[in-house]
């Protein structure tokens, strides 16, 4: 199976935080990881906001930002799945950037694996529900 990793997820690779050890597990797992690439400056912002607030450390930001792209099997740019993005961003009334990863697994027919509890309730109930898995509820082989 393939799994779009969003940035809440790919954090916990690097930081020791709630959901850190089911994080680690795909990172082991069969399945393909794959994101956009915005992923990449989504971690290092979060890492900066981490750094900010004593959750990280500047040599753990560092490291982070060196080694994220090498957790995935593909990054994908942006270019192409901008016009989707934007169109579920509408869709949903939900922030463009959580839905390039949306837009990624519709078009690879994948599921995005993530920890935003505020993209999980805003999918409730909607036909993209599921597209996305919450890691907090996901289980070894799942």
């Amino acid at each position: 199976m393939t799994l779009v990793i969003d940035a809440s997820v790919a954090l916990k690779w690097f930081v020791d935080e709630d959901g850190s050890e089911q994080a680690a597990r795909l990172l082991t797992g069969p399945d393909s990881l794959i994101a956009p690439d915005l992923v990449v400056a989504e971690l290092c912002n979060a890492g900066w906001k981490a750094v900010r607030t004593g959750g990280m450390t500047e040599a753990q930001h560092d490291h982070a930002t060196a080694r994220v792209a090498l957790a995935f099997d593909e990054l994908v740019p942006l270019s192409p799945l901008a016009p989707r993005a934007v169109a579920l961003s509408r869709l949903l009334d939900h922030p463009v950037y959580d839905c390039f990863y949306l837009a990624l697994a519709e078009q690879r027919d994948a599921r995005t694996v993530t920890a935003d509890q505020r993209l999980i309730r805003r999918l409730r109930g909607t036909t993209w529900e599921p597209l996305a898995l919450d890691l907090r509820r996901m289980t070894p082989g799942q």
